[in-house]
């Protein structure tokens, strides 16, 4: 039997009611997301066709994983829980915007290695003085559409936020206490009398230390991998991803798409909530 979770802005009951009559399920309407369960819808390529036709989110949940048993949420930052790439609008204050942002693409899309990427990019910011850093967060960042809703959601069902990004403690630090996060994980930018080196301080954050952070803390709160859920838009957080019993793809590259057992392309980040059915039917 398959569960189908279909949310976003532009979802109606019509449509609900039509996608519910081609594969032979009843429908749970519920205030921000419905509910389909049938055993009919058996291959990804029905699956893909139905979403081919709407203009909401039409997602799949694993078999196996169980949403009242979730105590964690391991998220990435940039262009996920917030809307920009920060090194990119950093790079903006040196006017070499463009030539970092396409190294950035080429790292989201897994045609280059995360680790070399960032190297590569931070060594082109040496020299620019660190209130680039605050303006950049104070003028520049924003959070994506529904993420305050979602992690009061989240909070609200006793389940951990850890915020880890191949990006900087600069952002991740301000945003876990904006926002009340529970753990976070990023890269450290080196500073010397008031400028950037063009170095990160110890070891670069990438895939590898985002699923081990997911691990460990799994360990440090008794939960089992199965209980999380992982939630990013590029090829660095698929081993992540992959560890959790339920990943999200987040208005992702097509290669994590294709790889996450979901995708919120038409809801915000508040369709991670009605992923966990919540609020209750």
């Amino acid at each position: 039997m398959s569960t189908l979770i279909l949310q976003g802005a532009n979802i109606s009951r019509a449509a609900v009611d039509s996608i519910a009559a081609q594969i032979g399920s009843a429908v749970k309407m519920c205030e921000t997301y419905s509910v389909l369960s049938t055993s009919r819808l058996d291959a990804n390529d029905e699956l893909n066709q139905l979403r081919q036709h709407v203009d909401f989110d039409i997602n799949r949940l694993p078999d196996d994983f169980n949403a009242d048993e979730v105590g964690l949420l391991v998220t990435d930052m940039d262009s996920t829980l917030i809307s920009i790439e920060c090194i990119d609008e950093i790079a903006d204050f040196l006017s070499i915007k463009p030539q970092v942002a396409e190294i950035t693409e080429a790292a989201m899309r897994g045609e280059i290695d995360f680790e070399t990427s960032l190297t590569r990019r931070v060594a082109l910011l040496e020299g620019l003085e660190v209130g680039a850093l605050e303006r950049v967060y104070n003028e520049r960042l924003t959070l994506n559409p529904g993420a305050e809703t979602m992690i009061a959601g989240l909070k609200q069902r006793g389940i951990k936020v850890a915020l880890v990004s191949g990006g900087f403690t600069f952002f991740t630090e301000r945003l876990k206490a904006r926002l009340g996060l529970d753990y976070t994980l990023a890269n450290t930018l080196e500073i010397i009398d008031g400028k950037l080196s063009g170095r990160v301080v110890g070891d670069i954050v990438g895939a590898k230390a985002k699923a081990t952070l997911l691990k460990q803390l799994c360990n440090k709160l008794g939960l089992k991998t199965s209980q999380t859920i992982a939630m990013g838009d590029g090829a660095n957080d698929l081993e992540m991803m992959a560890v959790a019993g339920l990943s999200i793809a987040y208005h992702a590259k097509p290669a994590v798409q294709l790889q996450a057992d979901t995708a919120l392309n038409h809801a915000g980040l508040e369709g991670v909530l009605g992923l966990l059915r919540y609020p209750p039917e």
